[in-house]
């Protein structure tokens, strides 16, 4: 049996848990969450990463959808686009109910499995959304939210980013506040995006397992978007998951001033750097064309895999691709039907069956249980926060 054979048989018996896919931003941008216009039960391979056919093809068992909003939106902006985010979610797994299924638990992720249809699960992507309000956290878990990102690509009051100039210092008290609020919900939390210090910060308050949903290694790639050693060592101990992610200029130096540069063009068009309309990738394309780009692929991402789990153990990975929320993919992980070629190229690299069913399946499934299990010891303890940033910050 080929390699790409094994690794499809392999994706059956355990799907792959991907941490995050940016298709509802996507839905926003290009049809304003219009269902009809934009049909993800057929191929959009025209304008999408993601479809139900695709994900199918791919192997994909269970999803985060991330319920982002651009973190120039602020205030009570950005907790109304979070909504909508979380609106169309539900609107996805209702309509397309005979492949999608709304998980809230772990124990909700099993039963989607067992009856063939694609968990989807929602992650916040950035602070920014629950406006320094711990009312507000709650309330989005109760939507469904099981993740939240700490920060975008800017820095927050109460935590700094990888991609803004330090302030902080990592968390600040507030910031200590919404983690162990996050601890008592049972909402994991995500340090994708933020500074090392806020990593450090956060692992040494967290009560949970933690999740790092789209991040790679930084010794394989010194982009401040990745993890460095010293944090992947403190994962086995704190029990939580470092989800890699496909995105070109994370993962492959060469194609990191490729896009620092494709991202200027696209602010002198007047675009935001992370548009991914039709419009926007006219743009990109046409960049590329001129300034042929570094084209990473899924050795590349086994690259980032195999660092990953010599230094956080094999316990403590998975696969957070990124797809629908960046311009350019590796090659051979062109959209979300690409699972099996990285599946197949990690079995060429001696990776045994056991191990990537924990890197596709296990491992993220365990890290949510155990998120359920100390939020039920936590609210034994404690009940909801009440505290404000002004108590706690000044």
């Amino acid at each position: 049996m080929d390699l790409i054979a094994r690794a499809t048989e392999l994706l059956a018996a355990h799907p792959v848990v991907d941490g995050h896919n940016d298709l509802p931003w996507a839905l926003r941008e290009q049809v304003r969450y219009d269902l009809d216009r934009l049909d993800i039960a057929v191929d959009q391979s025209a304008t999408l990463h993601t479809d139900i056919p695709r994900l199918r093809a791919g192997g994909v068992g269970a999803q985060f959808w991330s319920v982002y909003v651009r973190s120039d939106l602020a205030g009570d902006d950005a907790v109304s686009a979070t909504l909508e985010q979380i609106d169309v979610v539900r609107r996805m797994t209702e309509r397309y109910a005979g492949d999608l299924r709304l998980a809230l638990t772990a124990d909700d992720m099993e039963a989607a499995r067992a009856e063939g249809r694609i968990a989807s699960l929602m992650g916040a992507e950035g602070g920014h959304s629950i406006n320094c309000s711990l009312a507000t956290l709650r309330a989005l878990y109760r939507l469904g939210v099981r993740y939240m990102t700490l920060t975008h690509n800017d820095n927050l009051p109460w935590a700094d980013s990888a991609t803004d100039e330090r302030r902080a210092g990592g968390l600040t008290a507030f910031g200590e506040e919404v983690v162990r609020e996050m601890n008592r919900c049972g909402m994991l939390v995500d340090l994708s995006h933020v500074s090392a210090d806020t990593m450090r910060d956060a692992l040494r308050v967290s009560e949970a397992p933690v999740i790092f949903s789209h991040s790679s290694a930084r010794a394989v790639c010194d982009h401040v978007r990745n993890i460095p050693d010293d944090v992947l060592a403190l994962l086995p101990a704190n029990g939580g998951i470092a989800m890699a992610t496909f995105v070109p200029k994370f993962i492959l130096t060469e194609a990191v001033a490729w896009t620092q540069a494709a991202d200027e063009n696209m602010r002198a068009h007047g675009l935001h750097h992370l548009d991914t309309t039709p419009a926007g990738m006219a743009v990109q394309r046409a960049y590329e064309a001129a300034n042929p780009r570094p084209v990473a692929t899924a050795a590349t991402v086994a690259d980032h895999l195999d660092h990953l789990r010599e230094v956080a153990g094999v316990d403590h990975i998975g696969i957070g691709g990124d797809f629908d929320g960046t311009a350019f993919t590796p090659s051979g992980l062109d959209d979300v039907s690409g699972y099996p070629n990285l599946i197949a190229e990690l079995l060429g690299r001696g990776w045994s069956d056991g191990d990537l069913a924990k890197l596709t399946w296990r491992n993220a499934v365990r890290v949510l249980r155990d998120a359920e299990s100390a939020a039920s010891v936590a609210r034994k303890q404690r009940g909801p926060s009440l505290a404000t940033i002004a108590e706690l910050d000044g």
